[in-house]
């Protein structure tokens, strides 16, 4: 074995990829169950790929065909059901995953500096995932799919000048039809591999700085030295075996209620699969509450809280842009001279509780259809929303933080 393995370095670096990125990478010792975050979320990916390369096996896109190649993949391929069921319930967990991922980031400062390009790059994952599921939306073609497409491409007739041609160009005819359906079917299929490729330049940038930890301090400070390398950096131990093996153990939690879903509650109440589509697309029947997958539903519902001008919604499309971009900004946004949320003030801490209950409240309501009560509550969460952000830098400061200390915690 110890031949064969110097034949394959001789001629491509298994070796060395193998002790910079697991056997020798470091990591401080103090990781929590908000790490198994990450991992889970490289598994959800693998299971998005794979099952989706198994279901464009019978999958037909085409305008008259899909709905009943979806019912044929369901009803008649052995195993087939299985098959989709983990693939819609995988996007789900997806989006379930890396929002528990990013708020990990967001109380214990991952996107502090060493680590802003590191934040960025995971913004643009989750661009790119938001427009993977966009276009796998329409697949289906069922009755949510294809209204939810129109109502979303349409947002895009509301840009100045060019909103009309980008609407056309994004549906390759002048209505959601099968040049459509051709198109975000391509799309879908190139960007979860885009997705595999953005996630491995995440890894490496991550490897290179190094991960944070709840304390948010650098392992590299403190004594030096520790027990298995001279060289190695203090209050670190090496991500294999030991975070490997913890890993699966969240794996095999994560599992457990994944599988539930999927074998018992696969539609969720209509939350992962709606409803109405289990009626094939019809142009001529429009379903009486269009909203988009609950993912979504934060954004959407912050659209909807913007009043039209001069029968254009574009100021509605201009804060839900906003609310993907100023995550762009979060590294310069944060002024505390602590990252970790067990530092900081106070007031940091009441800001985030609010924030996660105001995401919560946007996407309930995104779900819902509009009420003059609930646009205004929706209104407020939107506002609250960029206050978070942009108040940030006066509150971040101001603050009283607690000491930090030299060396993690245990």
């Amino acid at each position: 074995m110890s031949s064969f393995i110097q034949w394959i370095d001789e001629r491509f670096p298994l070796t060395k990829v193998w002790n910079e990125h697991l056997a020798q990478y470091y990591a401080p010792k103090n990781f929590n169950f908000w790490y198994f975050f990450g991992s889970l979320a490289m598994l959800v990916l693998v299971n998005q790929i794979v099952t989706g390369v198994w279901l464009t096996m019978n999958y037909k896109p085409d305008a008259n065909l899909a709905f009943a190649s979806v019912e044929y993949i369901m009803r008649d391929v052995n195993w087939g059901w299985l098959v989709r069921y983990l693939h819609s319930t995988g996007a789900s967990a997806f989006f379930i995953v890396i929002y528990l991922h990013m708020f990990r980031g967001l109380i214990y400062g991952s996107y502090r500096k060493p680590r802003e390009l590191l934040w960025i790059i995971g913004v643009i994952i989750y661009l790119a995932m938001m427009a993977t599921a966009f276009f796998g939306y329409l697949l289906p073609w069922g009755q949510m799919s294809y209204w939810g497409a129109q109502v979303i491409v349409n947002l895009f007739s509301a840009i100045p000048v060019i909103g009309d041609d980008l609407s056309v160009w994004i549906r390759g005819d002048y209505v959601i039809s099968d040049a459509t359906l051709n198109r975000f079917f391509a799309f879908h299929y190139l960007l979860p591999f885009i997705l595999a490729a953005l996630v491995f330049i995440h890894i490496v940038a991550l490897h290179k700085v190094g991960s944070n930890n709840p304390d948010g301090i650098e392992i590299k400070k403190g004594p030096k030295g520790n027990r298995w390398s001279d060289t190695a950096p203090a209050d670190g131990i090496p991500f294999h075996p030991y975070y490997t093996v913890k890993d699966i153990v969240g794996v095999a939690g994560f599992l457990i209620v994944f599988l539930g879903i999927v074998f018992f509650v696969p539609e969720m109440g209509g939350r992962f699969l709606e409803h109405p589509n289990f009626e094939p697309a019809n142009p001529l029947k429009t379903p009486p509450h269009i909203a988009p997958v609950w993912y979504f539903t934060p954004f959407y519902a912050m659209l909807r809280a913007v009043p039209s001008f001069a029968g254009t919604q574009v100021w509605g499309v201009l804060v839900m842009g906003a609310s993907i971009v100023i995550l762009f900004f979060l590294p310069w946004l944060d002024k505390s001279p602590v990252k970790s949320i067990r530092y900081k003030g106070m007031i940091s801490k009441v800001m985030i509780t609010l924030f996660v209950i105001d995401f919560l409240v946007l996407g309930y309501l995104g779900m819902l259809p509009a009420t003059p009560g609930r646009t205004l509550v929706a209104q407020i969460g939107t506002v609250f929303y960029f206050l978070f952000f942009l108040a940030m830098p006066i509150y971040s400061k101001i603050e009283k933080t607690k000491p930090v200390p030299e060396r993690v915690t245990q």
